[in-house]
């Protein structure tokens, strides 16, 4: 069960941006932390002041993101009220600082946030990041395991990996996904066995196993094919409608337009518990078989 964002959002890390250059970014940085349940955005001496309609465009629906932004004079200010801060780079700084990957980082924030401090994660300019200066108001440094000949990341992305390793450390189990595919019973092998007598007949009325010394290695290496994947019966009732498909009609006699001979004596067979396919052998009533139609 993930941790609900209404209970957390007080607790989550405060974003901040320090003199952010193109009000598209921010935008895009206000979209990015909305997905992962961020909304306190704080800017540092943007560029192209504030507010900005080409960020609030960007942030696509963020609105509540970008309507809560506040704007600071200086870094200090914008981190005074913080018990705890994060600074991104990209290259090694001096100091003695510790230094964090995304997901370890994302965890002390968690664990900071459970004992009741406020946290935030510093951002630097477009081109060329933070200063000395600021890096050094962090407590901690965060870095990305980029490929070192090109790691430079777009200010937006790397709020979508901080904000994401956030949202990710506060799940139980941090491979949950939101949803999940289909709860499907296994296939028993009865159900196995009958696609594989199913499709290896079909084969067998049109010539397939040639030369007919050959037909058990053949039949073997299908049942080999068919046999490893590990189905759902749900699957294999697919697979046996396109068997019967093929077998039972043609293009002459194609689905819909009748009711083959064919597949009326294996109907027929199915229904009076015989293996019959005698030509006196009629079609149940109905004229419905047993191949998901």
């Amino acid at each position: 069960m993930s941790v609900s964002p209404s209970s957390t959002q007080s607790a989550a890390p405060v974003i901040v941006l320090v003199e952010p250059q193109l009000g598209e970014n921010i935008g895009m940085v206000a979209r990015a932390m909305a997905n992962f349940g961020l909304a306190e955005l704080r800017l540092v001496n943007p560029r192209d002041g504030w507010p900005s309609e080409k960020a609030r465009a960007a942030a696509s629906n963020a609105d509540h993101v970008i309507d809560g932004v506040v704007v600071y004079p200086d870094l200090a200010s914008a981190v005074a009220d913080l018990n705890f801060v994060f600074a991104t780079t990209a290259r090694a700084r001096d100091g003695f600082k510790e230094v964090r990957g995304p997901v370890e980082a994302g965890r002390t924030l968690r664990g900071h946030a459970v004992s009741g401090l406020r946290t935030g994660i510093l951002f630097g300019r477009e081109r060329f990041g933070l200063y000395n200066e600021e890096v050094s108001l962090a407590d901690e440094i965060v870095t990305f395991p980029v490929d070192p000949r090109f790691a430079s990341l777009n200010i937006a992305q790397a709020v979508l990996l901080m904000s994401y390793e956030w949202m990710k450390s506060g799940l139980e189990d941090e491979t949950q996904t939101n949803f999940t595919g289909p709860e499907m019973a296994p296939a028993t092998k009865d159900q196995l066995h009958g696609l594989l007598n199913h499709l290896e007949a079909a084969l067998d009325a049109r010539g397939y196993f040639r030369p007919a010394a050959k037909k058990p290695k053949m039949v073997d290496n299908l049942r080999s094919v068919l046999t490893r994947p590990g189905f759902f019966a749900p699957e294999l009732k697919v697979l046996r409608g396109v068997v019967a498909s093929l077998d039972y009609f043609s293009p002459k006699e194609p689905r819909g337009a009748g009711y083959p001979d064919r597949k009326a004596k294996v109907d027929h067979a199915a229904h009076s518990g015989s293996v019959s396919t005698d030509e006196d052998d009629m079609p149940p009533l109905g004229g419905r078989g047993l191949d998901n139609d």
